[in-house]
């Protein structure tokens, strides 16, 4: 009777977890929405080191740093949006609408980006 009742708590018990888990778990969409934000809002900080670390390892083993930071128009956008996100396995593209200054005027353009899932994580593609 008392293995008998251990058995169910640790059932109980593990049921109870599994379900902590599912609700914790986001769909790809909230993710990727929230990091790629994240990424625009470190560039419009001039937070090039944080921008940088959200490339995919990939992106990362073909450029480092110095040259992403190298490749940036310091105070050149203004503002950025992420407008939409669609994912399908493991890719999702991000649709944005970005402002920057141009021949001093203010532009707003889209903006497509491509997010991979790789070791449990969403990154940036560099094309």
């Amino acid at each position: 009777m008392v293995l008998t009742n251990r058995i169910a708590v640790a059932l109980v018990s593990v049921a109870v977890l599994a379900g902590c888990a599912t609700a914790g778990t986001r769909k790809p969409e909230e993710a990727v929405r929230e990091r790629a934000q994240a990424r625009w809002d470190a560039l419009l900080k001039g937070d090039v080191k944080t921008a940088y670390g959200y490339f995919s390892p990939g992106s990362r083993a073909v450029m480092d740093e110095k040259s992403y930071e190298a490749s940036l128009r310091k105070g050149f956008w203004k503002s950025a949006k992420v407008e939409s996100v669609t994912c399908s396995a493991q890719r999702c593209e991000v649709g944005e609408t970005i402002e920057y200054e141009f021949q001093g005027r203010r532009t707003r353009s889209p903006l497509s980006e491509t997010w991979i899932e790789e070791d449990g994580n969403w990154w940036l593609v560099r094309k």
